[in-house]
């Protein structure tokens, strides 16, 4: 025990859960205890670490912990009930070798594919493996989800509830089962990147461990995959989207919009690489979501300056998307894209769609975008409402300090009783 504890424990223990669990479902064949297993190793470090010092080998320790709780449970369910006696078995004569190799790999894709488990319904596994991967809160899987959070935590306990009953064993897939499960596993990696790229919740706008780690477990799903074009247009997405992270907010941590960033500050290896990527998926003859939303970052990106943004390609590209891929927030996107291109009233005349949507109801965004467009049209009245109503509504503090900020600044211009609110900063974010 030789490294000190500091704050970055938190990090290093999040960071390791999804590996832990991998280990200890895969060897156990019971993902539920598995997962009440690492949390109680992970309620150990805790406690322990802070007084004697991180282990030289951490996620040793903690999968050591957990598996110790699961051969205590295992020898339990024997003696209470007679069963499992061969598993027991198997646990208590695996050689130390065969514990330190499990213990060198990194099960974390593995897990990942593991937990978009035929037993469960697509959005049940997504919830779930972003729960077990990703290290999201209920909170913020609802939120990405656009569900009230107790409906996300029954959804969740289904889904473990489904696994158990359904038989199936939680086990490694084979090459055709990944293949099978593959769309569940790259819509749970976009939704941890976005999570990373901008938090839903808390004083902070991005959580890079979760974008980083997103943007490694996707390069590992494209090494088991190499020739599939949509886990290229994913990864793509990622390093156009993550190439921008250095100019997204100031000093303090204020959001900036894409519109007002320094674009010297973006990461051109990055970039780089992520047109690479995607000139490469294009050309495969398939296209898909990852790749035409990879495109509109591409667009982005490749504009020198903001003024220079090509929004006529833009809304031609979400149009498409809307065909390929209909969502609420696609309609947002495309709504901002067409005012861009004719004038903010198509944009609000689109928004108006999404009025009695069930999916959007309180979320942030329409309301955020709406203001910027009646902004655009010069009723500064109703955007300063519109501004307030979205600030009330997010729980990350960057967002709902921006959003203030506008309203604000739009309060400050009636007051000097000027005739037009003029042009905004861009809400997209």
């Amino acid at each position: 025990m030789t490294k000190p504890w500091h704050v970055t424990s938190e990090h290093l223990l999040r960071e390791l859960a999804p590996k832990v669990l991998g280990v200890v479902a895969r060897r156990f064949r019971d993902f539920s205890s598995a997962e009440d297993a690492v949390q109680e190793a992970m309620i150990a470090a805790f406690k322990q670490w802070p007084e004697e010092g991180i282990p030289d080998n951490p996620r040793g320790w903690l999968i050591q912990v957990a598996s110790r709780r699961m051969t205590d449970q295992v020898r339990s369910e024997i003696a209470r009930r007679r069963r499992e006696t061969a598993v027991a078995k198997h646990v208590e004569t695996t050689p130390v070798d065969d514990i330190k190799s499990e213990m060198d790999q990194d099960d974390t894709l593995i897990l990942l594919f593991m937990c978009c488990h035929p037993a469960l319904t697509s959005s049940s596994a997504i919830a779930l493996t972003l729960r077990a991967v990703g290290g999201l809160t209920t909170a913020e899987i609802a939120n990405a989800f656009l569900v009230p959070e107790a409906t996300m935590a029954q959804r969740i306990s289904r889904a473990k509830q489904s696994i158990k009953a359904s038989g199936v064993p939680f086990r490694l897939p084979s090459l055709q089962e990944c293949v099978e499960r593959l769309p569940a596993v790259l819509h749970v990696l976009y939704l941890i990147f976005n999570e990373g790229y901008t938090s839903s919740i808390g004083a902070h706008l991005q959580r890079l461990d979760l974008a980083h780690e997103a943007i490694r477990l996707t390069r590992r799903a494209r090494t088991l995959l190499p020739d599939d074009a949509e886990v290229a247009g994913l990864l793509a997405l990622m390093l156009l989207t993550d190439g921008r992270r250095g100019a997204r907010t100031g000093p303090d941590e204020e959001l900036i919009p894409l519109n007002k960033q320094d674009r010297n500050l973006w990461d051109r290896a990055e970039i780089s690489e992520g047109i690479e990527l995607l000139t490469a998926a294009l050309s495969k003859g398939s296209v898909g979501l990852y790749q035409l939303q990879a495109a509109v970052a591409a667009v982005h990106d490749q504009a020198a300056r903001a003024e220079d943004t090509d929004w006529p390609q833009i809304l031609a590209l979400y149009e498409l998307l809307k065909r390929v891929s209909p969502s609420p927030m696609v309609t947002v996107n495309h709504a901002i894209a067409a005012a861009m291109v004719h004038g903010p009233s198509k944009g609000l005349e689109l928004l108006r769609m999404l009025d009695n949507d069930d999916r959007l109801a309180g979320h942030y965004r329409l309301d955020a975008v709406r203001a910027h467009l009646l902004e655009m049209v010069g009723d500064c009245e109703s955007a300063i409402k519109h501004y307030r109503i979205a600030a009330s509504r997010t729980t990350s503090i960057p967002e709902q300090n921006y959003l203030m900020t506008q309203a604000a600044r739009l309060a400050e211009r009636q007051a000097e009783l000027e005739p037009s609110c003029g042009h905004s900063d861009s809400p997209t974010l």
